[in-house]
C-alpha cells in the first residue's frame, strides 16, 4: 500500500502551484525516505530502470505491480509525492521513437542510428506504432488503471533537439556540419521540432485522466510543461548557440507552460546569458559536471539565475548554504532513514 492519500496530493499541487506562481515563500522540497516500510517482495518483474526496459516479458500490469510495491516502501514528505520517472528508456528517447537503435546491453540506455547516412539523407518523424512508444504507452495505461491518478507518471525523456540530431549524425560529424551546411541542420532541425511535439502531445492525451504533467525533474505543473535542454551546446560558442539552438529554447517556451532549463556542465555557461533572457523561462537547474565542485558551491551561477527573475532547481547536499537562496528554489531530494537528520534539517523550511 502506498502511503498518501488524494488530500496530501491537493496540498502538494497547491504548494507547486504557488513555486510556479512564486508566491511560495520558502522552498518548493520534494523529500522522501526511500526504506521506511517493510514490504515483502512479491512483484514478479523488477522495479522499471535503464538496465531493464527493455524485458517486454513483464506485463505492463507486472510492471506497475513492481512499481506500485516499491513505492509502498517510501515516506513521501513535505512537498513530495509517489510518482513514476520513465527516464528508465534513457535521454533523449525520442531518437527511438523516430527510428534510431535503443541500446542497454551496458546497463545503460543509449540510442545509435540504424545506418549512417549523409546530413541531407537524414529524414526524423515520430512513429507513434513504433515498439517503444507502445510500451510506455501501456505502462501509462496500466498504472492509470492502478493508481487513479494518485501516482504522478512522468514525460519520457525525449532529450534535446540538437542532441537527438546528434545521435542519428555524430556529434562530430553534426560540429562539421554547422560550418559546411548549416541550412541542411536547420532543416533536420526542424524536423525533430515536429517530432518533439507531436510525441509530447501523443503521450500528454495517454496521461489526460491523471491530472497535470510532469517528467524527470520530479515538478508537478497543472499544464504542459518540460525541462528542456541542449547537451550539445557544450561544444559550441556562444555565436552557434543563437543560431542553432536558441530559438529552439524560445518556442519550447511558447508552447509549453513552467518551463525549465537543464544547464548541464561548466561549457554551457557561456550561454547562460541568452538563456536567462528568454522571458517565457521559469527555472534553470545547474549541474556542473564531474569533477567540478558541488551544485552548491556554485553561488554566483545561483546569484544569476535568481537576479534574472527565475527559479532554481537544485539536487545534492543543499543544506549549508540553503538559507542564502530558499525562496524560488526546487529542492529534490530521495535518501534512505541512515540520512533523516539531513532530512530533518530540509523540514526546518517546510512552513
Amino acid at each position: 500500500m502506498i502511503h498518501f492519500d488524494k488530500e496530501r496530493m491537493k496540498r502538494v499541487e497547491e504548494a507547486h502551484l504557488k513555486f510556479w506562481e512564486g508566491t511560495l515563500g520558502r522552498p518548493l522540497l520534494n523529500l522522501e525516505l526511500t526504506d521506511v516500510y517493510q514490504v515483502e517482495r512479491k512483484a514478479r518483474a523488477p522495479y522499471l530502470d535503464q538496465p531493464n526496459c527493455h524485458l517486454f516479458e513483464y506485463s505492463p500490469a507486472e510492471v506497475i505491480e513492481a512499481v506500485d510495491e516499491e513505492l509502498s516502501r517510501h515516506e513521501f514528505l513535505a512537498d513530495g509525492y509517489p510518482r513514476l520517472n520513465f527516464a528508465a528508456f534513457g535521454p533523449g528517447v525520442l531518437a527511438a521513437f523516430c527510428g534510431a537503435k535503443l541500446e542497454h546491453d551496458r546497463g545503460q540506455v543509449w540510442f545509435f542510428p540504424e545506418h549512417e547516412l549523409p546530413l541531407s539523407e537524414i529524414h526524423v518523424k515520430y512513429d507513434p506504432e513504433n515498439m517503444w512508444v507502445k510500451r510506455i504507452k501501456e505502462i501509462y495505461k496500466a498504472g492509470l488503471e492502478r493508481w487513479e491518478g494518485l501516482v504522478k507518471m512522468g514525460m519520457p525523456d525525449l532529450g534535446g533537439v540538437m542532441d537527438v540530431a546528434a545521435t542519428f549524425r555524430g556529434s562530430e560529424n553534426l560540429l562539421l556540419d554547422l560550418y559546411d551546411d548549416p541550412d541542411e541542420v536547420k532543416r533536420l532541425i526542424c524536423e525533430i521540432e515536429a517530432a518533439w511535439y507531436e510525441a509530447y502531445k501523443d503521450f500528454s492525451a495517454v496521461l489526460e485522466p491523471q491530472g497535470g504533467h510532469t517528467d524527470w525533474s520530479g515538478l508537478w505543473s497543472p499544464t504542459p510543461s518540460y525541462i528542456t535542454q541542449c547537451d550539445f551546446c557544450y561544444m559550441i560558442g556562444p555565436n552557434m548557440y543563437r543560431e542553432f539552438v536558441h530559438d529552439t529554447l524560445v518556442r519550447d517556451t511558447e508552447k509549453l507552460t513552467n518551463v525549465i532549463y537543464h544547464l548541464d556542465g561548466i561549457g554551457e555557461l557561456a550561454h547562460l546569458p541568452q538563456i536567462l533572457s528568454i522571458p517565457g523561462l521559469n527555472a534553470v537547474q545547474w549541474v556542473p559536471g564531474a569533477g567540478q565542485k558541488a551544485a552548491i558551491e556554485w553561488a554566483e551561477v545561483h546569484k544569476t539565475i535568481l537576479d534574472a527573475g527565475k527559479r532554481l532547481m537544485i539536487t545534492g547536499d543543499v543544506l549549508p548554504a540553503l538559507p542564502e537562496f530558499a525562496d524560488n528554489t526546487y529542492v529534490n531530494v530521495a535518501l534512505s532513514t541512515d540520512r533523516k537528520d539531513y532530512m530533518d534539517g530540509l523540514m526546518k523550511f517546510y512552513k
